[in-house]
């Protein structure tokens, strides 16, 4: 089996952006999943899952029609980390809460979640991808905050590290 695959939902072109940052740092393979790559998720033992919320909470479109296929495949055994990228300022009441759907599918799968972040340090009214004060995975919002992205990501890039298979 191979070690572990980006698969991402992008709209505009900045998760695929981010999707193939985090990969390059960690030498894995990248797909889009609105290519339908749902034969390829069992070829890996880690899966990264990255998506952009659209307007007030909703999943990326790509990872809307993705999910009933991405379902049906046993998860069990992989470690699973979760990205995300929204606009605190514009949808304070929102922000990331597409991570939250797909943590949600991936919670009860068998899977290991790995990658939780703290949600201080971040301006926002509310996520649903916050549980316990932190959110399910790594928050991004490069709309107004691009200068914090790179850091963020090394820095949750290297947490993870240790955690996957």
């Amino acid at each position: 089996m191979k070690r572990t695959a980006v698969f991402y939902g992008s709209s505009t072109g900045t998760t695929q952006m981010v999707a193939k940052q985090i990969a390059y740092i960690l030498g894995a393979d990248v797909y889009d999943v609105a290519d339908k790559p749902v034969s390829k998720i069992q070829e890996y033992d880690n899966l990264i899952l990255g998506t952009s919320t659209w307007g007030v909470g909703d999943l990326q479109d790509d990872w809307e029609a993705f999910l009933p296929d991405f379902k049906k495949n046993s998860l069990a055994g992989k470690a699973v980390a979760i990205f995300g990228l929204g606009n605190a300022e514009v949808y304070s009441d929102s922000f990331v809460d597409g991570m939250r759907m797909l943590f949600d599918t991936v919670k009860g799968s068998g899977a290991t979640v790995v990658g939780f972040c703290p949600s201080d340090n971040y301006t926002f009214d509310h996520s649903e991808a916050v549980i316990d004060g932190e959110f399910v995975g790594l928050a991004l919002d490069d709309e107004n905050q691009s200068d914090l992205t790179n850091t963020r990501i090394t820095a949750w890039v290297d947490q993870i590290k240790g955690k996957l298979n």
